[in-house]
């Protein structure tokens, strides 16, 4: 079927106001960042002062009121609030760009590496707003949308490839199992990479609170962001495995051999084996601290070098799937 250029065009104009949209988001999360700790760091003074009231003796709370008061919302704190607003409406156009971009060449819009890179940030992106309903990081926003941001440009400039039909190669319906599923763990992947990253700077700080004195405090407490990177990395793993496994079962149906040492596969597995031993260095040894998040991240390192500098600098079997 011929391309629909129309539906080509307005997918990439979504693209481009989404991405507009995610920087506008990313400097209001910057701004509640920078300036809405104050708040978050005056209310817990204002709880411990009250505990230290009530257990030095004095006045206990009223019945039925809680001892830290509600207290009123700050600037920044709205503005926060108006900067996740903009993340689901900016989100809402990145799922209405991928969509349109599917109608238009009448396929899984994954068939290249611009596509490819579409569908990942927008998977982190739809990650991270559930994460935001978990846990109170929404002031946190900043630190995922710049990889996101980051990536969207290269993505939407370098990377940019027109509407097309796919080559022979890739018209299966394998490009639909088996590339939704690596794009669904490489997008969950970035949580946990970025949520391991701000683990070390929060670790340092309770290891040197001098050191980090102006930063680390405003982070959550290392516990949190460990969770986080767990529970994200526990649910992106299996569907990464099976997107491993589906890419073996296709390279034998296409190419005669379910393993060939191609550079993608043999960096697709490193990453699977290192995200392996992190997930089991969790489960026997107990490793829940700096080492857990140094092996996090270099997973999610061998994601990415396996998304940009093995689709364009190396050459086999996967460079067809380059822009």
């Amino acid at each position: 079927m011929p391309i629909n250029e129309t539906l080509s065009q307005y997918s990439d104009y979504s693209y481009t106001t989404a991405a507009a949209i995610y920087v506008l988001a990313l400097m209001f999360a910057l701004i509640e960042q920078g300036f809405g700790a104050k708040g978050r760091l005056a209310a817990q003074r204002s709880m411990q002062r009250s505990r230290e009231l009530v257990g030095a003796g004095g006045p206990p709370p009223a019945y039925g009121t809680p001892v830290e008061t509600p207290r009123e919302v700050g600037r920044p704190e709205r503005i926060g609030r108006m900067g996740a607003a903009l993340l689901v409406l900016a989100a809402l156009l990145h799922l209405a760009a991928i969509v349109l971009r599917g109608f238009a060449v009448h396929r899984a819009p994954w068939g290249n590496l611009y596509e490819y890179g579409m569908a990942t940030t927008f998977i982190a992106v739809v990650t991270w707003l559930v994460i935001m309903r978990k846990f109170p990081v929404r002031h946190l926003t900043g630190f995922l949308l710049l990889p996101v941001v980051i990536l969207m440009f290269v993505n939407g400039t370098m990377l940019y490839t027109t509407a097309a039909p796919v080559q022979p190669a890739l018209q299966s319906y394998w490009l639909i199992i088996h590339v939704s599923a690596a794009i669904i763990g490489s997008g969950v992947f970035l949580v946990p990479g970025v949520a391991s990253v701000l683990y070390l700077f929060r670790a340092a700080h309770d290891d040197n609170p001098a050191k980090f004195a102006k930063f680390a405090p405003k982070l959550p407490a290392a516990d949190v962001l460990d969770r986080i990177a767990y529970r994200t990395t526990i649910f992106a793993f299996p569907i990464f495995t099976f997107g491993v496994l589906c890419g073996a079962v296709w390279a034998e149906a296409a190419w005669g051999r379910f393993w060939g040492w191609d550079p993608k596969e043999t960096v697709a597995f490193v990453a699977w084996v290192v995200y392996a031993a992190y997930l089991h260095s969790r489960a026997t040894a107990g490793w829940r601290g700096k080492r857990a998040a140094i092996i996090n991240i270099v997973g999610f390192s061998a994601t990415i070098f396996n998304m940009f500098f093995v689709n364009l600098v190396t050459s086999g079997l996967h460079s067809y799937a380059g822009g």
